[in-house]
């Protein structure tokens, strides 16, 4: 093969030994086309159409193109050295006028359906702003870089602007810095004339789409009357567009697709693209719903999500539409973190095979951060996917205003895309052969650059926001225009009609056929395929456990623990660390060998190394979760002398001379320090784990509280999507908790709203206050058939505290312990006062203790207070028999922390004839005081309180008998 290549090379007349003449001939050709051969003209044009059509493929055509584009440039020079200065000037004016109409076009583009708005003037576009005049137009001058003749008169010059730039079709790319991407996509539309190349057979598939779109919709509507179900009616053209993307993208070889939308045009999608049968539509409708035993609450219809198998020209590609709240854009990151996964369960590092569809409203794009959060991800190393196809269906009217003034501060609701140079393509969604054009020429851009890219496809709403809404209440004006405009299955079917190709009977007769197959519950998507074998599909069914108390043996050989703990502190020759890490690498040495106890951060890493050594992944995501916030992680360490890092995490592979034997392989581990964004990291995290249960996946907030900015994403999806649709996860919040007097934002991680989410055994809530409790945590998330979200109250004093350390037995034949009874000798006999706490402030109740010589008060610690461990709660108040006062402490207000969600967990004592107090702060707007002198004064006191008993009485720390009905939750999910 190579040897016929290299024959064709040196004897083809494209090939470089004919450089010369080729520029000769090609000069020619540009001036005068009729001058030179005719089989070489029609070379040339051929070459010509293929260059603006299509990227080059081949080194003989590359070849060509360059010595084309070379010699064209240099036949243009020469010309305008030869003008006189009116005419270079006037010429400079027309290249500048080509350039206006490319930057500036789309402003005057035919965008809008329904023409609400007069288009504005463009100064740029007008020929005296740029220093020419009508009688200029039948003058001719060169094109540039136009892709067009390379002279022609300045009439058709303009002519062809306005259809490349202001028809149907308005682009938005010169704001790009990348010169190659501006140019690729110069060339695209330009080439094209901002039209696609289709023929009959393609325009009639096109009716039938829209058909479809507007058939389903109408059906609803007259068997469904006034029940919500957020029509796509105003905005069809979404299918076409759709389908194009799957079938395109399908064929270029993407194996998997995943797509993001809120509720409009959801049914819709579901149907007509991923062939949803209509009859599970219509039962959602009629409420027949049978919920999958995982849903304990189910949700509406046009939340719910599916998945199918599609067969493209490029064999099948799986389509999944991801579950979706009432909270619009919230499930962006969310689908980029499950497309991640799923690339990097395929070793798709490049984003070929598996691709983000993001589908948004016009007012949310613009208006809803996590939007913005979620195109700041799209470039950054650990959460690129390759890029994403964003299509904005643009109502023109948002929620409920009408006026784009009180919508956005910007002149496109896709002007935010922008900030990372994402090229934006508006289309008239009443031109189905326009969309279909840009919906290539975007998946084309994706696959070729791998960069997020916008359609704004530019439509109305028929009906109002739901059709329970009367939207001519608040917009008259636009509603009367669209009770009087066509739709565009009208508008394109008259455009066949008046074409020849297609005739008013088979236009009707194409809406009969619809009807028909959807009234008999006929799949009318393009055909789906059942049953097929995926080798990169998951399997949950052994990751749905529901009972957590099932023990998981998370202890490890202890011999391999020091292994993989010397394993981690081995750095490169020449590696030279921080001073403060060196240290920190001694101790952690130290730890390793059994001659110092070990601290958080030395236990952490060992868990994850086991993890690693047993094949799970792990990612640890968080704003600066390699060091970690309090200096306690280092998973990455930084050269002081080349500022190259390193993690020894990767590089668990034991070197030459250990005695037990190494693994070939360990699984990978990642730890990303994230943007500056809490809701779509912590999203993109979440859709991580929904798509990898045999992952640790962790996410770190800087402190505990900033977990605050994402909770639209713990309430709607961590929380609550087990119940709503049945989807576990097994991520994992590492929330750093506890009041140190740094002031209010600094203090709670918010544990009680946490507590209040909990129900249905939905999410684990864990206070670990022991190395050896987080590295038994850490692994029992993974080695038990559980996945449930793990909530984690990770400390910050603790993480250098004398007390707050563990031997290296107990974390490797130990256990985690939802309850740790009393660690000091104490006499159950002699004790009289029993205190419950959990996390950092029994280290400030046990030091108190010891200092005072107290031997009649315990303290028990409650390290998982959801789902509540009620059998080792009640065993460890057995062995108290004859304790009459209980305590519950906390450090945080008592409106806050734990307290609202466990006091009734006492009833039984009362009822015993136990006295049971509540002891710390008083009640509080802040979770904190910003003086620390006032935190420690209230610490000293509360600490006094649950030691002594002596309850200050103007703080009504007496708990009163909770109402109790008997209906505790049982110990398994329903």
């Amino acid at each position: 093969m190579s040897a016929i290549l290299e024959l064709f090379r040196n004897s083809s007349a494209y090939y470089g030994g004919n450089a010369a003449f080729i520029e000769d001939l090609y000069e020619r050709f540009l001036k005068d086309p009729e001058s030179i051969d005719l089989a070489w003209r029609q070379r040339f044009e051929a070459m010509h159409r293929e260059a603006a059509n299509e990227v080059p493929h081949g080194p003989v055509r590359e070849n060509f193109q360059r010595l084309a584009h070379e010699s064209r440039n240099r036949a243009q020079r020469r010309s305008l050295k030869r003008l006189e200065p009116a005419a270079a000037e006037k010429q400079t004016a027309v290249i500048r006028l080509i350039n206006s109409y490319r930057y500036r076009g789309h402003q005057v583009a035919n965008l809008d359906p329904l023409k609400l708005r007069p288009a504005p003037k463009v100064a740029d576009l007008q020929l005296g702003y740029n220093g020419l005049e009508d009688s200029d137009l039948d003058q001719v001058f060169h094109t540039g870089s136009l892709y067009a003749p390379d002279r022609m008169p300045l009439r058709g010059i303009i002519d062809l602007l306005q259809r490349i730039y202001c028809g149907p079709v308005g682009s938005e790319y010169m704001h790009m810095t990348s010169t190659s991407e501006k140019r690729w996509v110069q060339k695209r539309i330009e080439g094209y004339q901002a039209r696609p190349e289709l023929n009959a057979a393609d325009r009639r598939w096109l009716l039938t789409l829209l058909t479809a779109a507007e058939g389903l919709e109408k059906h609803l509507h007259t068997r469904y009357v006034g029940q919500k179900r957020f029509s796509l009616e105003g905005a069809e053209a979404l299918i076409p567009m759709l389908d194009e993307l799957v079938q395109r993208a399908g064929r270029k070889g993407v194996k998997e697709i995943v797509i993001g939308m809120a509720h409009r045009g959801r049914l819709n999608v579901l149907v007509n693209i991923l062939g949803k049968p209509p009859q599970e539509i219509f039962a959602e409708f009629e409420g027949k719903v049978r919920m999958s035993p995982r849903q304990l609450a189910g949700d509406v219809k046009y939340h719910l999500g599916f998945s199918t198998d599609v067969d493209t020209p490029g064999g099948i590609t799986h389509v999944a539409l991801g579950f979706n709240p009432s909270h619009l854009e919230i499930i962006d990151p969310v689908i980029e973190g499950s497309v991640r996964a799923r690339q990097r369960r395929r070793g798709d590092d490049s984003g070929d095979q598996v691709m983000p569809i993001l589908i948004h409203g016009d007012a949310a794009f613009a208006g809803q951060g996590v939007v913005t959060e979620t195109l700041q991800l799209s470039q950054t190393r650990s959460y690129s996917t390759g890029g994403t196809v964003h299509i904005v269906v643009n109502n023109q009217i948002g929620f409920t205003t009408s006026n784009p003034l009180d919508t956005r501060s910007t002149f496109y609701c896709t002007d935010v895309a922008k900030m990372v140079q994402a090229p934006v393509f508006h289309v008239n969604g009443d031109d189905p052969e326009a969309v279909i054009f840009v919906t290539r020429l975007a998946l084309d851009y994706r696959n070729q650059f791998k960069r997020d890219v916008v359609v704004d496809l530019i439509c109305y709403r028929r009906l109002g926001h739901n059709e329970a809404d009367e939207p001519a209440v608040t917009q008259p004006m636009m509603y009367k225009r669209i009770r009087q405009h066509p739709t565009a299955r009208a508008i394109y079917a008259d455009r066949l009609i008046d074409r020849g190709e297609l005739t008013r009977e088979q236009a009707v007769a194409m809406i009969e056929d619809y009807r028909a197959n959807i009234e008999h519950g006929i799949v009318v998507a393009r055909p789906v395929l059942c049953g097929l074998e995926n080798t990169y599909r998951v399997d949950w069914k052994n990751r749905f456990g529901d009972d957590w108390r099932l023990p998981a043996d998370t202890g490890f050989s202890k011999a391999r623990l020091r292994e993989l703990a010397e394993r981690q502190l081995q750095l490169p020759d020449g590696f030279e660390p921080h001073p403060r890490v060196a240290k920190i690498w001694a101790e952690r040495r130290k730890m390793a060998q059994g001659d110092q106890l070990a601290n958080w951060g030395f236990a952490e890493n060992l868990a994850y190394a086991t993890l690693l050594d047993s094949g799970y992944p792990v990612r640890l995501s968080g704003q600066d979760s390699s060091r970690g916030t309090f200096v306690h992680r280092h998973a990455k360490v930084h050269c002081q002398r080349t500022g190259n890092e390193y993690t020894p995490l990767q590089h668990l592979a034991a070197p030459p001379g250990w005695t037990l034997e190494p693994k070939e392989h360990q699984a990978p581990f990642i730890a990303i320090d994230s943007i500056l964004s809490e809701e779509a990291v912590l999203g993109f995290e979440y859709g991580f784990a929904t798509a990898e249960p045999n992952a640790l996946t962790l996410w770190e907030a800087q402190f505990g509280d900033f977990a605050n900015g994402a909770q639209v994403v713990i309430d709607q999806f961590i929380s609550s999507a087990g119940s709503k649709w049945g989807l576990d996860c097994g991520l994992v919040m590492l929330l750093p908790h506890g009041l140190e007097g740094q002031g209010a934002e600094h203090s709670s991680a918010r544990l009680e709203r946490f507590l209040q989410l909990c129900a249905e055994h939905n999410i684990q809530v864990c206070v670990p206050t022991t190395p050896a409790q987080m590295f038994h945590l850490l692994r029992r998330q993974l080695l038990r058939d559980y996945r449930r979200p793990l909530i984690v109250m990770t400390p910050k004093s603790l993480l250098r505290h004398r007390l707050a350390v563990s031997s290296l037995d107990e974390l490797a034949n130990g256990a985690f312990l939802p309850v740790i009874p009393e660690s000091d000798p104490l006499d159950p006999a002699q004790v009289e006062r029993l205190i419950f706490c959990s996390g950092k402030v029994y280290y400030d109740l046990l030091e108190a203790r010891r200092a005072r010589g107290l031997t009649d008060v315990a303290i028990i610690r409650i390290e998982q207070l959801y789902p509540f461990p009620k059998e080792a709660f009640a065993a460890v108040i057995a062995d108290y028999p004859d304790t009459m006062e209980v305590i519950w402490c906390q450090e945080e207000a008592q409106n806050q922390g734990a307290w609202d969600q466990v006091k009734h967990r006492f009833h039984g004592l009362i009822l015993d004839g136990k006295q049971a107090f509540y002891v710390g702060r008083p009640a509080a707007a802040a979770p904190a005081v910003g003086h620390r002198s006032v935190h420690v004064e209230q610490q000293e006191r509360l600490i006094d309180e649950a030691l002594t008993g002596r309850i200050n009485p103007s703080m009504n720390r007496r708990i009163p008998m909770p109402t109790f009905d008997g209906s505790e939750e049982t110990d398994r999910v329903p």
